[in-house]
């Protein structure tokens, strides 16, 4: 046994976050930033200016670093490991590049039979071995500060939506009709997408991730039958391999407000809602047996801090302290964000929070 080991396992798991996460009673409530990591801050920028995104993907000792920027900025109470959601299907046999003004170009994309028969599924110890050695690394800096760290993967519909569309796509119309027409193909590509996903979920804890994020960015394009009958089983799949691991997991879509039940009944220990909906009547929707996770419009960081504050003490203020809170975005950061803003906003979540719970529980 090691003390000192035991020690620092106890700590995290009394971090905030995780107790969020399991629903417990917390001092404030933990914040933490999707994409916090970034473009907004400017030493993200300056490594940016001598290495590609998928570079700093690739080398371990640079993803670490891009993920600590933020923690070490700002008071923020979980990491999220530096990576993307597409390498896996880079691993999968696909050709991705990020082409400036474009974003991320598959050059081979999925449209056949015989496509999907080419797909590999690998282990994620093999395919993205550089994003688990990363998590690993950050790890060794994150224990002594007492930070969780958070891994992820793309779910099986957005990463479906990639590898057939051949990049981003306004209307999704060749992976809708792949969807709607071609119902063995379909079921035979979600297959391999799950198992990859959940996998390389299950893969990020083993090598030292404390919770897991399933991000569907991209299924709020569904209708709530299509989501149920052709897409819940797969991201169900995905995320019942992941929980093998033991590690809260955290369920996150876009434009779901239509189907916020049919994304629990996928899975999640917590369900992240967008700001779309008021997170109260969200979570009362959802049912108060699980834990949320939102839900400022990240547009609401460019605004003056009198406007941000309020909008931000306005969520707070509808959750009421109520156990399972985890302040977030209801998407990710975006670029040109103001840093000091963020910063306010970290500070004043804790702030704002911790007063609210100190009222409730006095």
């Amino acid at each position: 046994m090691n003390p000192a080991s035991d020690d620092v396992t106890a700590r995290i798991a009394a971090s905030r976050f995780l107790r969020a996460c399991r629903r417990e009673r917390v001092d404030a409530t933990p914040v933490w930033l999707m994409r916090q990591a970034g473009r907004y801050m400017a030493e993200y920028r300056k490594l940016r200016e001598r290495y590609s995104i998928l570079e700093m993907i690739k080398t371990p000792e640079l993803a670490c670093e891009v993920t600590l920027q933020p923690i070490q900025a700002f008071d923020l109470d979980a990491a999220i490991i530096f990576a993307d959601i597409l390498p896996p299907l880079e691993g999968m046999g696909l050709s991705l590049e990020f082409v400036k003004g474009e974003g991320p170009v598959i050059h081979n994309p999925v449209r056949s039979a015989a496509d999907i028969d080419r797909l590999r599924v690998l282990p994620a110890e093999d395919a993205l071995a550089f994003t688990l050695r990363a998590i690993e690394l950050v790890r060794g800096e994150l224990d002594a500060r007492g930070i969780p760290l958070i891994g992820f993967s793309g779910a099986p519909f957005t990463l479906a939506s990639y590898a057939i569309e051949g990049g981003g796509s306004k209307n999704r119309v060749a992976v809708k009709r792949m969807m709607m027409s071609e119902p063995a193909l379909w079921d035979a590509l979600m297959s391999k997408l799950a198992d990859v996903a959940g996998n390389y979920l299950l893969a990020q804890a083993r090598a030292g991730a404390h919770a897991l994020q399933l991000f569907d960015s991209w299924v709020g394009e569904l209708s709530p039958q299509d989501y149920e009958m052709r897409v819940l089983p797969y991201s169900r799949r995905a995320l019942e391999i992941a929980g093998r691991a033991g590690v809260p997991l955290i369920h996150f879509g876009t434009n779901t407000s239509g189907m916020l039940p049919l994304i629990k009944s996928a899975g999640g220990d917590v369900i992240g809602v967008d700001w779309r909906t008021d997170i109260a009547d969200a979570w009362q929707e959802i049912g108060h047996d699980v834990a949320v996770q939102g839900n400022l419009d990240p547009v609401a960081l460019f605004a003056e801090w009198d406007d941000l504050r309020a909008r931000t003490a306005h969520v707070l203020d509808r959750v009421a302290g109520r156990p399972g809170h985890i302040f977030n975005l209801g998407h990710g950061i975006l670029p040109e964000t103001p840093v000091d803003n963020v910063r306010r906003l970290v500070d004043f979540v804790h702030e704002h929070s911790r007063s609210l719970l100190s009222r409730k529980h006095a």
